[in-house]
């Protein structure tokens, strides 16, 4: 709706809302992050710099994984994948790339993994929130046409008006949701080709624009799907903000064998809600293709969703291993000062239970 927001003053700078959405979203996590590790380490700078390279990897992961799932769209035009400021980034793989990256730099700098891993749930939900309304307002993860009294109507030309006047045969929809006379359309010349698209706004006439503001050409109304995830990012984000507090709670009343208190249950919690309601939203969005490979557990469904599928089976197999290990953690005083680093051990070693535990 909004894809670029203003122009810098004597530049020719223009910022877009997309890009200056994740910028925010990743200073307020990075926020979140840092004060709620300050009873993990006493140096936040390395939390700073842990997120710095979870940004940079996130990115990449992210674009990568966008690049491959709409492959045909950069055939022939390579440039256009490092064009990240213009949209295109998968969540899913960004976060798988941001794990790797960050394990090693975790262990290169003996932390608390899952410790660390927990508080950057709680962060990575909420940088999601902030990313969604920069998708909102670009007009990005668009929802199905319906009648709900708070659908939304994006403008002619955006990405959802563009999918609704035409088939979609990788959603298994051959006519369009809203046909257009053939005199919207005309032909262009780009590097020497000819091609047959959508009229830009401006070709458009007067009684064209007039049909396509608030005649029958307009936008139907969709789902703003950009706004449900950003609000399920919130929420998540708070539950795992809950839950974490929680497990430090029994962390540092040495208490193990409270269920699902061991350090990186959180993380793995992360995996289970949002694989789950990004399944569900899934079902309101009108932009991601079918799926039908070999390796879809879900076929018929999206990319998304069959990735969700496996997020929830991660997410609970990484409780089930978290509960049996023995991790090292850290543990601040009672004035949250003095930072003590022990190893908590199985519920059933009834002496670490009570305290009793070897400080390494």
């Amino acid at each position: 709706m909004y894809p670029e927001l203003f122009d810098l003053p004597f530049t020719d700078i223009t910022i877009k809302s997309y890009g200056l959405m994740m910028v925010i979203g990743f200073l307020a996590a990075v926020f979140v992050i840092r004060r709620l590790s300050l009873d993990i380490t006493e140096n936040p700078q390395i939390i700073t710099n842990a997120c710095l390279y979870c940004l940079i990897a996130g990115v990449v992961g992210a674009r990568l994984f966008y690049v491959v799932h709409y492959f045909e769209k950069f055939r022939g035009r390579w440039f256009l994948v490092f064009a990240v400021w213009h949209g295109g980034l998968e969540f899913l793989g960004g976060v798988v790339l941001a794990i790797v990256v960050l394990l090693f730099y975790l262990r290169r700098h003996k932390l608390p993994i899952g410790q660390i891993f927990d508080v950057l749930a709680i962060g990575l939900m909420l940088g999601l929130a902030f990313g969604r309304i920069g998708c909102f307002l670009k007009g990005d993860c668009f929802g199905k046409p319906t009648e709900v009294p708070w659908a939304i109507r994006f403008p002619y030309g955006s990405d959802p008006y563009r999918s609704q006047v035409s088939g979609n045969l990788e959603r298994n929809r051959t006519d369009p949701h809203l046909r257009l006379p053939a005199d919207f359309y005309g032909y262009y010349d780009s590097n020497g080709k000819t091609y047959f698209a959508l009229k830009t706004y401006e070709d458009l006439t007067q009684e064209q624009k007039d049909m396509v503001n608030n005649g029958q050409y307009r936008c139907l109304p969709v789902h703003p799907t950009q706004l449900y995830s950003s609000a399920n990012a919130l929420l998540c984000s708070f539950l795992l903000f809950l839950f974490r507090r929680r497990s430090q709670r029994a962390i540092k009343s040495k208490k193990p064998d409270i269920l699902f208190a061991k350090p990186g249950c959180t993380f793995a919690l992360m995996f289970i809600l949002y694989g789950i309601s990004r399944f569900l939203l899934e079902f309101l969005r009108d932009d991601n293709p079918f799926e039908y490979a070999w390796w879809a557990i879900y076929k018929g469904g999206t990319v998304s969703q069959n990735f969700g599928i496996f997020m929830v089976i991660s997410g609970v197999v990484l409780i089930i291993i978290f509960q049996k290990l023995k991790p090292k953690v850290v543990i601040p005083d009672e004035n949250n000062e003095i930072q003590t680093e022990v190893g908590i051990h199985d519920s059933n070693d009834t002496q670490a239970a009570r305290g009793e535990i070897n400080v390494s």
